[in-house]
């Protein structure tokens, strides 16, 4: 039933990071690549930041998945906001230290250098997301950390609206490589949408979407990958309301505009 169709369609929308979704766009490829190649140099640090919703925390997701059975690495999503759980986390991670709780920082200074000495051991790579949140004190244990070149940090981070970025003004010369990620083009974002569903062999609801409804739905999110997702979800739920209860009521051949529009109303993207 079509009904089921809009259920299914709405459900792969789900705003949560999942790594076998991941669409390959053309612009993000290159950085991606890019981001491959810097890892594999004897840099420092790595920055991604971008504002909330351009993919920040999917583009660490799948570098993970990709380097983590051939390297050693490890992906903290959720800041660990309490410094001595961090560093017994990274302790832990870093040095299989079973008693990490009882290693203060400097002693963990000197177990990694320990490390680092020993030419058999590779550089560890550690993935941090959000690091807008860890705090100052944190931050310059991370500067410290890199600085002995003993394990390399990816962190990635909220861009706010003066371009003001606490890790460049924090770490400076740390920072090697910095990557923006940005909002997608419509061009893009019209890739994303009919990627998406078309990997599920959702050809009913892919048809829907013309090159005008892209535009409509961009004209709204501004290409934001949160704020699509949001939408189209929303979408999706009223689309099957109306064809279990009111079928008569919708265009079924194309996404209409005034379901975009009570879709946007409901997630905030128009303001009533």
């Amino acid at each position: 039933m079509k009904d089921n169709i809009y259920e299914s369609s709405k459900n792969i929308f789900i705003d949560i990071v999942q790594v076998e979704d991941y669409i390959q766009l053309d612009r993000i490829t290159g950085i991606y690549q890019s981001l491959l190649d810097s890892i594999q140099k004897p840099l420092k640090m790595i920055l991604i930041y971008g504002k909330p919703g351009t993919g920040k925390s999917m583009f660490l997701s799948k570098l993970y998945e990709e380097l983590k059975k051939t390297q050693k690495i490890r992906i903290y999503l959720t800041p660990i906001l309490d410094e001595n759980e961090f560093i017994s986390t990274l302790a832990k991670d870093l040095l299989d230290i079973s008693n990490s709780s009882e290693l203060n920082f400097t002693q963990f200074m000197s177990e990694i250098k320990k490390k680092k000495n020993n030419i058999n051991n590779e550089v560890p790579i550690i993935l941090l997301d959000e690091a807008q949140l860890y705090s100052e004190s944190i931050l310059e244990k991370i500067r410290l950390l890199s600085d002995t070149r003993a394990v390399k940090f990816v962190i990635s981070l909220h861009k706010t609206e003066g371009e003001d970025l606490i890790a460049k003004e924090h770490f400076k010369t740390r920072i090697w490589q910095s990557i923006e990620l940005t909002n997608t083009t419509v061009e893009e974002l019209n890739i994303y949408i009919t990627k998406k569903l078309l990997q599920y062999g959702y050809l009913y609801t892919f048809g829907m979407f013309d090159a005008q409804v892209v535009k409509d739905i961009h004209n709204l999110t501004h290409g934001n990958f949160r704020d699509t997702n949001k939408l189209l979800y929303t979408l999706f739920d009223i689309y099957a309301y109306y064809s279990e209860n009111e079928p008569a009521k919708i265009t079924q051949d194309k996404v209409s505009k005034e379901i975009i529009e009570m879709a946007a109303i409901h997630t905030g993207l128009i303001n009533v």
